[in-house]
């Protein structure tokens, strides 16, 4: 590394006796009698001494001038007697009006310079140029005056002209420049040596430059209007008030005769009546042959000092300073595409390259019927106009607004306090610009009203260019009102929330029903609630998916242009509701898990003792006969089924999260998420790709969530579920052949039923009876499997009475008392045969229920009204006997995942969304999603399995 090194010199190091040497990029001195050039790379002679030879660099030889000749040419070659002085530099000077002459017409070089006085006669009217070396005819104000090229006193000399003391000259202008932002006020130097010259020039003689000249500056001062001060602005509104004879240009009111249009008027109302009263004269589609119609912006582009530059498009980039491809740029003015680009620019970038302001009036361009072209011209809203002191408040009250039309990039002239050469103190740039195109309300046709210009400029104190920086952006809006849309929404969750709350107090009541309760105390508001909270999640959950759905479709699909999607600003109420859908349904997911992990559940084994077995008693010393034992390992299996079955879903989640993943981002479903008129599932790499809309986003994620899962209930429930496996419809088979019934309590007087008695009377036997057994099953050999004779129905929704209840509870305290403190415990009884002796009981109580044992806790069996059905209720109350109601389906699910797959649906469709919207990353959404469905699957398997194990007295280690 050493030996390719070098040290570091800028040409400012090199002292005045040395000079930059470009080929060896450092500093090499001068010879004898020269010093550094004024660009820093070669040597020149001191004063006094002139060239003889020179080969750049310090390759410069020079030579003292004679005592007789001190003075040096122009351009150093040679010395020469100068009458009238010398120059810093030692060079000949002359006085004011005189021009320097060294060489005769036919270029021989004088021995003595001459200073030639310019004739400022009346036949010539000639001055010197400002170079000093030509005389030129001087200016015309100065022969309109005086008749000459002096302009002596009275009359006065300001900017270069002359005008006469007796003329009604405007007022003294004040030459400096607000930057509101940092608090400074500095004198300009622009504004001291032209102010006042163009305001008189554009007063006096209506010079059509100088008018220019003077609206530029006060454009440069913010278009600060203020009746107290005569600034820039307030000397141009003095001329145009009192110039209104000259009249008007192309019928605009406020664009007076030889005057720049700068202002639309201070009227109240009037911003309102220049953005919405008339329509932009041109219908835009966003498919067929009229498809990628680009807004033809043109601008009028001037310099500072008032001269017409050129027509320019907007197109190529002329408004956005953050670089980027053409095609890129060009895409800001795709009619419906919107735009969004920013970026951090240095200051000393904007410097070399914004060194002379230009200024802009903006125009649209469109064909009139006989095909003629016109231009409208485009309103802009300076937010800057905040610092002036009439306009207060550039506020979100249209009527408030002052529309401005002329606007720059980069002022880096106005902040130069002493010497134009030297760096600006301040510059001022256009830090934010927005173009919004907004949609005439209820058109079919595809209509606009006229584009609005927003800048908002951004005010730097000049300090270390190279170090400071700005952030600035543009941005291409298309906006339309959404107060009748919002209307709807609110509409719409109004009346659903009404419902949502029937229907709550129908949960409610049915609930009450349920557990045997008729008192509506602190629980039964609380339990209202939380139905409502589940309910309402419902109803943000329809309005935000069928928002979604419907800007998806009728913006994507439209042809000629009715509606533009809601700005992100407007998003806000859509991601409220999600978060609230979010949230409410994870309150109501959390509580189902819970309901879900503290049902009770038993295992009602049917089978019987087949003979006897000889039995020694102990302690006794003798043998008796006992009925022989049940084997234990039907209920063990029928337990582990139901283990197995408890977060069995009607779809496949991971299936679920990988297909919506592959339509998103492989397919390219995303793309239609994309704030343009485009519905291409593809994209090129080298276009622009617009920002995502969250509506959109949330749109077309939930619209596939929704797709894949129809139709994975489809296929499961029309093909998998039939003809390879029905893991529900399984259970019940299984119960049916293992001679156990299931009776299950989700509520204190409410649950279900699964009749799994054997019609063989048997089902501990060998494989030779079991296939005997199902033989003649299927040859209808045998009564059928239901509860009721010569019925088919095994599953049942039960309502109990409190008598039943009551009972069940005395026998289910025995069954958990043995994981109580060891004092309450017959310590002369084995904590085993206590529980053994409970399961029995627990087991012969509820067989002798279902066997119609209980006179006094019998039950009936009864089908459920229409009615009762669709409410999820019971109408009855079971006061003296209980009632069974007849479950064509399998709703003993509703405690499993099975039967709720519609709140875990919604559930996952939120967290995904949520997760997406929060990270703007559909592959992030769909890992977390699949993650916390996996969380939530292991908590619901392990909790699931320990109230299993305690509620049936099945030893956990038997649950795999």
């Amino acid at each position: 590394a050493r030996s390719f090194s070098l040290p570091l010199q800028q040409p400012a190091d090199c002292g005045d006796a040395s000079y930059f040497d470009i080929s060896r990029l450092a500093c090499g001195p001068c010879g004898a009698h020269q010093r550094r050039s004024a660009g820093g790379s070669s040597c020149v002679c001191q004063p006094g001494y002139r060239m003889v030879s020179r080969n750049d660099g310090s390759s410069v030889i020079c030579e003292k001038c004679p005592e007789n000749m001190s003075g040096v040419t122009q351009d150093g070659w040679n010395c020469i007697i100068c009458p009238k002085g010398l120059t810093s530099e030692g060079k000949c000077k002359c006085l004011n009006n005189e021009i320097l002459v060294e060489r005769s017409t036919d270029g021989i070089l004088l021995n003595e310079a001459l200073c030639i006085h310019c004739n400022g006669s009346e036949q010539s009217f000639s001055a010197s140029n400002p170079s000093g070396n030509r005389c030129v005819r001087c200016e015309q104000t100065f022969i309109n005056v005086s008749k000459s090229c002096d302009c002596s006193s009275p009359n006065l000399l300001t900017g270069g002209l002359c005008f006469s003391a007796s003329e009604s000259l405007p007022p003294k202008g004040v030459a400096t420049v607000r930057f509101g932002q940092l608090g400074i006020i500095l004198t300009s130097a622009w504004f001291v040596k032209n102010l006042q010259s163009s305001a008189s020039a554009c007063w006096l003689y209506s010079n059509l430059t100088a008018c220019q000249a003077l609206g530029n500056m006060c454009v440069m001062n913010m278009n600060s209007l203020s009746s107290s001060t005569t600034d820039a602005c307030g000397l141009f509104q003095y001329i145009y008030v009192h110039t209104a004879r000259l009249g008007i240009v192309h019928s605009i009111a406020f664009w007076r005769n030889n005057l720049p249009w700068l202002y639309y008027g201070d009227q109240p109302g009037l911003a309102s009546q220049v953005l919405e009263a008339n329509h932009f004269p041109t219908i835009f589609s966003f498919k067929g042959t009229d498809k990628d119609v680009k807004l033809q912006f043109i601008a009028a582009s001037f310099d500072a000092a008032g001269n017409f530059l050129k027509w320019q498009s907007l197109e190529g980039g002329i408004l956005q300073l953050c670089p980027d491809t053409q095609t890129k740029l060009n895409a800001a003015y795709v009619f419906g595409t919107t735009y969004q680009q920013s970026c951090k620019i240095s200051v000393s970038k904007i410097l070399l390259d914004f060194a002379n302001p230009i200024f802009y009036d903006l125009f649209l361009e469109y064909n009139g019927d006989s095909g003629q072209q016109y231009l409208w011209a485009v309103p802009v809203l300076n937010l800057n106009l905040q610092y002036s002191e009439m306009f207060v408040n550039q506020g979100s009250n249209t009527n408030s607004w002052l529309l401005t039309r002329r606007f720059f990039l980069v002022d880096a002239l106005s902040g130069k306090e002493n010497d134009l050469g030297k760096l600006p103190r301040v510059i001022r740039i256009a830090s934010k610009i927005t173009i919004s195109i907004r949609l005439v309300s209820h058109t079919q046709r595809g209509t606009i009203y006229p584009p609005l210009v927003t800048i908002v400029y951004t005010d730097v104190l000049v300090q270390n260019p190279e170090t400071q920086s700005v952030m600035v952006s543009f941005s291409v809006n298309y906006e339309m009102n959404q107060s009748e849309a919002q209307i709807q929404t609110d509409i719409a969750l109004g009346v659903l929330g009404g419902l949502a709350v029937l229907w709550s107090l129908l949960k409610t009541a049915g609930w009450k029903r349920r557990t045997g309760s008729s008192i509506i105390d602190l629980q039964t508001v609380l339990k209202f609630l939380l139905f409502y909270a589940g309910d309402l999640a419902n109803v943000f959950f329809i309005i935000t998916v069928g928002t979604g759905i419907y800007w998806l479709v009728f913006f994507k699909a439209q042809q000629f242009v009715s509606v533009f999607l809601p700005l992100p600003s407007q998003e806000g109420d859509f991601v409220t509701y999600i978060a609230c859908a979010f949230s409410l349904k994870a309150l109501q997911f959390l509580l189902l898990l819970v309901s879900q992990l503290t049902i009770d559940i038993f295992f009602i084994d049917w089978e019987r003792p087949k003979g006897k077995v000889l039995k020694a008693v102990e302690g006794e010393g003798v043998i008796k006969s006992a009925a022989a034992p049940v084997s234990i390992w039907r209920t063990y299996f029928i337990a582990n089924e139901w283990n197995e079955i408890q977060t069995v879903r009607r779809i496949n989640p991971l299936f679920q999260v990988l297909a919506v993943l592959f339509f998103l981002e492989v397919v390219g479903f995303s793309n239609l998420a994309i704030m343009d008129s485009s519905s291409s599932l593809t994209r090129s790499s080298e276009s622009y790709i617009a920002p995502w809309s969250r509506i959109l986003r949330f749109g077309v994620s939930a619209a596939l969530w929704l797709a894949v899962a129809f139709f994975q209930i489809i296929f499961f429930s029309v093909f998998y579920e039939r003809f390879v496996e029905d893991k529900i419809s399984q259970f019940v088979d299984l119960c049916s052949m293992s001679n156990i019934s299931v009776f299950l309590l989700s509520h204190s007087c409410f649950g279900y039923y699964i009749h799994g008695r054997s019609v063989h009377g048997h089902a501990d036997t060998n494989m030779e009876e079991m296939n005997l057994n199902l033989k003649r099953e299927a040859e209808n050999l045998c009564s059928q499997r239901g509860l009721l004779p010569n019925t088919d129905g095994q599953t049942f929704q039960i309502s109990i009475s409190r008598k039943m209840r009551l009972h069940y509870d005395r026998i289910h305290e025995t069954l958990t008392r043995k994981r109580g403190p060891a004092r309450l415990l017959n310590s002369s009884a084995n904590t085993f045969e206590q529980s053994t002796r409970a399961y029995n009981t627990m087991n012969k109580f509820l067989s002798s229920f279902i066997d119609h044992v209980h006179k006094e806790m019998d039950y009936i069996v009864k089908d459920k009204l229409l009615l009762e059905r669709i409410l999820g209720m019971e109408f009855m109350e079971p006061i003296e006997k209980s009632i069974f109601y007849n479950d064509e389906g399998h709703s003993f699910s509703d405690v499993l995942y099975y039967g709720n797959e519609t709140t875990l649906l919604i559930f996952d469709i939120l967290f995904f969304s949520v997760v997406d919207l929060a990270s703007q990353s559909f592959v992030l959404a769909a890992i977390l999603t699949y993650l916390q469905q996996e969380i939530f699957r292991f908590i619901r398997n392990t909790l699931g399995q320990k109230n299993l194990a305690s509620k049936t007295l099945v030893d956990e280690r038997f649950l795999i």
